[in-house]
């Protein structure tokens, strides 16, 4: 099976992100946020991820994307989420795990989501894990990375389209 193909039966919870470096599987999470997981893939089968920046990326740390604006502060028109933090038994921010951006307020997520380049325990029960890539982390590790402590990219690798793997087919 190659990685851009979704494990029989489960591709209504598999997401699949091109970008210029490759195909990024994700496996959605909705045991841990359902209602992220359902925002993720609401927005992604709108077409709202397609061409947005990762604009935020911190070597050793993650890539940030979701943002039409390219800026950090935007967001799709749909209203924020209530926080669902997982217990660290049960879900960390580890290599490759998938978590929603937010302001301080804890209830407001949106369409920012990010992939941990490296494992920072200091999240975990911080932000909601929506997913964990099992596929092109490769991938995600060639995205171009910021510079100073935002970590803001200028001149931005894109999504070129984010899918449902149950839409793709």
């Amino acid at each position: 099976m190659s990685e851009s193909e979704a494990p029989a039966g489960d591709s209504e919870n598999t997401l699949l992100i091109e970008i210029e470096h490759g195909t990024v599987t994700i496996k959605l999470r909705p045991d841990l946020a359902p209602l992220h997981v359902e925002r993720i893939k609401t927005l992604a089968q709108q077409g709202f991820y397609d061409n947005v920046p990762f604009h935020r990326v911190i070597e050793g740390f993650m890539a940030q994307g979701g943002d039409p604006t390219g800026t950090g502060t935007g967001g799709s028109e749909l209203p924020d989420l209530p926080a669902e933090f997982s217990e660290p038994s049960r879900a960390r921010f580890l290599r490759g795990v998938c978590g929603m951006a937010r302001t301080s307020n804890p209830d407001s997520a949106n369409s920012q989501f990010f992939i941990m380049l490296a494992p920072i325990p200091s999240l975990d029960g911080q932000y909601t894990i929506w997913g964990e890539v099992t596929g092109g982390m490769d991938a995600v590790d060639k995205i171009k990375r910021g510079s100073g402590g935002s970590g803001m990219v200028q001149g931005p690798d894109r999504i070129r389209s984010m899918k449902v793997a149950a839409d793709n087919a």
